[in-house]
């Protein structure tokens, strides 16, 4: 068996993928892709949307079949024909959207088509929750195997994955964007379990678009682009800056924008906004031409707040003026009518019309505006608008036909900013905007953002990236157990670190 030297200990190879071609109908997803993994080595798999990590690894658990290429599991060429059949030799996975039972208990999920039997046939459940308490006393978290799984927090529902990955002794353990709905807090406590597991010889492939949190995981980064292998490093021998560059083929620049937008009077003014036990005594103003970030953990209340605005939860008390005139919407459509627009922070569930196309995903909220007399619809007129807001939001798309769950996400958040900039809107709620975005469309969205500013509009931006906020605010609006603990100016002098202590002391 082949050995290599990580941290200064010999360790067993466990996976060795190389030369991998996969084809579909007109597009060659995987071309000589390759990745190798040592036990004990959390080996990260970076690259844009679309270049094919996914992919890659549903090849690896037996989802889709090699066209070319070998793939070898202990030394051993591997087949397997499906999930379940990987998991069966040690090979698991955790999606990013997770694949648990909502209705069972943790202890049923964790042992979910392997529940221990008695005597007669039937499940033990003394045993199964027993055994599962095991499992997650030996990961050292603190979670009931009695409870019902829709009822965690989502950081412990990616822990039940996890607990239900090692419950088959998994030697090879993927996962996909572990910690793209996770706070900050349960990001750590992940961190805390996958360094465990790789106290034990377990061999981890994380997919990413995180970099920072390289620095806490990362033994070796492996950068795909359109299908292919690009190169393999040491984290400990790379920049950030090389990285992102070997992702995007070319050197991306400054990826925040300057911030030279002229900030004018006030637009929106919020007075002593209260929802009862989500938010309280909230006040602010947002300037015209302004990016406003409001920062803080999650469960802080930024969204509420959002909401609130929109008209989608409904205040208890306080006052809302745009342009001096006091407003109260009651419904999201009368937020739209006063031109105040909020785009969801979870993009797939309250975002986009999956089945539908880009141009009906545009046109969903736009339809008054190519509505003739008598309410007929001018299609004609919708192409042309879609063409043109498309164009304009560089959205990377076959045809304005195409269903848009299967654009990727930069480019899936580009056609919600088309449906909204269409109308030219006074006030855009932006929550999370590069939430499970690659980096290169994250330098669009951003760019696109300051674009718009300079058109005339004003930005609530609600971030959980610190860096985001900061290079992308004018102001900042921190936010601590549903209220705003301070604003702050956005300086030479505000950090990260001042942030987080507004957003936990």
């Amino acid at each position: 068996m082949i050995k290599w030297r990580l941290r200064g200990e010999k360790m067993e190879k466990l996976l060795d993928m190389y030369d991998v071609v996969k084809i579909f109908p007109g597009v060659k997803a995987l071309d000589g892709a390759k990745i190798d993994l040592y036990a004990g080595e959390v080996h990260v798999l970076m690259g844009e949307n679309g270049a094919g990590k996914s992919t890659f690894m549903k090849v690896l658990t037996g989802i889709y079949k090699k066209d070319e290429g070998s793939i070898k599991y202990l030394g051993k060429e591997l087949n397997v024909n499906s999930p379940k059949e990987a998991e069966g030799i040690g090979i698991s996975i955790i999606y990013q959207e997770f694949n648990l039972l909502p209705d069972l208990t943790v202890a049923e999920n964790i042992f979910i088509t392997k529940e221990p039997l008695n005597s007669f046939g039937l499940i033990d459940y003394n045993k199964m929750e027993e055994n599962a308490r095991k499992i997650l006393k030996h990961l050292n978290l603190n979670i009931d195997p009695r409870a019902i799984v829709h009822d965690l927090k989502v950081g412990q529902q990616q822990m039940v994955e996890i607990a239900k990955a090692t419950c088959v002794k998994a030697k090879v353990l993927i996962m996909d964007e572990p910690t793209a709905a996770l706070t900050e807090k349960e990001i750590k406590e992940l961190f805390k379990v996958i360094k465990e597991l790789r106290s034990e010889g377990v061999g981890i492939i994380y997919i990413s678009h995180r970099m920072e949190e390289l620095q806490h995981i990362a033994d070796r980064i492996s950068v795909m682009r359109d299908g292919k292998h690009i190169d393999t490093m040491k984290y400990e021998n790379t920049s950030i800056d090389e990285i992102i560059q070997k992702m995007v083929g070319r050197t991306l620049g400054n990826q925040y924008p300057e911030k030279n937008s002229e900030i004018g009077d006030i637009l929106l003014d919020v007075k002593n906004l209260s929802q009862k036990g989500v938010v309280s005594d909230i006040n602010f103003n947002l300037r015209k031409g302004e990016i406003l970030g409001f920062a803080g953990l999650m469960g802080a209340g930024r969204t509420e707040v959002a909401k609130l605005l929109f008209g989608a939860t409904q205040k208890d008390s306080g006052e809302i003026y745009l342009d001096g005139k006091k407003i109260s919407p009651k419904t999201p459509i009368d937020a739209i009518k006063h031109g105040i627009v909020y785009l969801t922070e979870d993009r797939k569930r309250d975002g986009i019309f999956a089945e539908m196309s880009v141009e009906d995903n545009i046109m969903v909220s736009n339809l008054d505006l190519v509505s003739k007399k008598f309410s007929f619809y001018d299609a004609k007129a919708a192409k042309v608008m879609c063409e043109i807001i498309s164009k304009y939001l560089n959205i990377k798309t076959p045809s304005l036909e195409q269903k848009i769950k299967h654009l990727s996400g930069g480019n899936q958040q580009k056609v919600i900013l088309a449906r909204w900039t269409i109308r030219g809107q006074k006030i855009l709620i932006i929550d999370e905007p590069t939430r499970g975005i690659d980096v290169g469309a994250k330098r669009e969205i951003y760019h696109l953002m300051r674009d718009l500013i300079s058109k005339g509009a004003s930005i609530i931006m609600i971030s959980s990236e610190l860096s985001e906020v900061l290079g992308m605010s004018d102001r900042v609006v921190v936010m601590q157990e549903g209220k705003i603990s301070k604003i702050l100016d956005n300086d030479e002098n505000l950090t990260q670190e001042t942030i987080m202590h507004y957003a936990t002391s």
